[in-house]
């Protein structure tokens, strides 16, 4: 079926769970450690799933901002939910007026194309890293998983993700005898949802801005707005989007999902490829996925925790490993010289690192390239 120039039918339902790897992990972080209302955590990134689909109308992800994220789940003496609050404010305002002002232009222009296209294949390498080390975890329930995938990826009639998700839930109630008493032990329970303004302290505000978003900041530049534009383009070229639109669109994502109890968001390359490669072709993937998140969090805010665990984290690392590989092989058909073959693959390096560290190295590196101050 066709609506509004998206599709939905199996591929599209497939494609939308190509970006679990991510989201469930975080979004379990965010719930049980850093002490958010699960419901605002779902309505924030289902609502604005919806959102996406229908205004894009292509798989463009929607994403925990992984820093903030990070740090917030890793750090939860420092980081309160008030402190979550102020930097998806923080953040949302950055954003709105980097892309209102034109101020992301000039930063887009002064990104040579292999800086971004090695953001890209940093990121892709990393999903597959991170995906090989959750795998890890359980690699009797990963290797059937990977060669199960890799047999039904060539069979486009049969939805690859459908099969894995079915396997992986399979796995889990068979390795955790709990589960399906508290699976059936489930009802939907409404809870009709609420605008959540905390008061936020200044101690609150300054971790915010200071520990939380001011680190993101060129993680969200090189991979959810550069990166993303220029792989989105390459894959969509009848939708064209530009760094401004993105720009802000992360400002009214987070302005939107903060009053909601949501958390801090952003695009992301990676998480494209994973719904691409797993189906994904128009934005019916995100409505899907929005609409199913939309549900939980109306109906079933306060069992999330137990439906998660129907997706093992080998399961999980499966789902990032082929995503990373969707990213990575993108690269096919650029043609670079030698001088930016090396920015490329310097940057893809120093991004298996950290990101934001990567983007400025690869454009100081390029730069110095081009004004004959290194022979590269």
């Amino acid at each position: 079926m066709r609506l509004g120039g998206n599709r939905f039918d199996r591929s599209e339902l497939a494609g939308a769970f190509g970006d679990l790897g991510t989201l469930v992990p975080f979004v379990v972080g965010y719930i049980t450690i850093a002490r958010l209302d699960p419901q605002g955590v779902l309505l924030g990134f289902g609502l604005l799933a919806l959102g996406t689909g229908l205004y894009f109308r292509t798989p463009m992800s929607v994403q925990p901002m992984k820093a903030i994220a990070t740090v917030a789940i890793t750090q939860p003496q420092l980081v309160t939910p008030g402190a979550i609050f102020a930097s998806a404010v923080v953040t949302g305002l950055f954003w709105l007026g980097m892309g209102i002002s034109g101020a992301v232009f000039w930063l887009a222009a002064l990104t040579s194309r292999p800086v971004a296209r090695g953001i890209v294949l940093g990121l892709g390498l990393s999903f597959i890293l991170e995906g090989v080390s959750l795998m890890n975890q359980g690699p009797l329930v990963a290797i059937p998983a990977v060669l199960l995938t890799f047999f039904l990826l060539g069979l486009p009639r049969i939805p690859a993700m459908l099969i894995l998700l079915a396997y992986g839930a399979a796995a889990a109630l068979s390795l955790d005898p709990t589960l399906a008493h508290d699976l059936g032990s489930l009802a939907p329970s409404f809870r009709l949802p609420t605008l959540k303004m905390p008061l936020v302290s200044w101690r609150e505000v300054v971790t915010g801005a200071l520990v939380l978003a001011v680190p993101q900041t060129a993680l969200t530049l090189g991979n959810a707005v550069i990166a993303t534009a220029e792989e989105h383009n390459a894959l969509f070229p009848h939708r064209r989007i530009s760094v401004r639109l993105l720009a802000v669109d992360h400002g009214l994502m987070n302005l939107v999902a903060a009053p909601l109890g949501g958390v801090p968001m952003c695009r992301g390359a990676g998480g494209m490829a994973g719904h691409i490669r797993f189906g994904a072709r128009t934005g019916g993937a995100l409505v899907i996925l929005g609409a199913l998140l939309v549900v939980g969090a109306l109906f079933f805010a306060d069992s999330v925790a137990t439906v998660f665990r129907l997706f093992p984290l080998p399961v999980l690392g499966v789902i990032l490993f082929f995503g990373g590989i969707e990213l990575a092989v993108g690269l096919n058909g650029d043609t670079f010289s030698r001088s930016e073959r090396t920015v490329l693959v310097v940057t893809a390096g120093i991004a298996l690192w950290n990101m934001g560290v990567a983007y400025l190295a690869g454009l100081l590196l390029h730069h110095a390239a081009q004004r004959g101050i290194l022979r590269l």
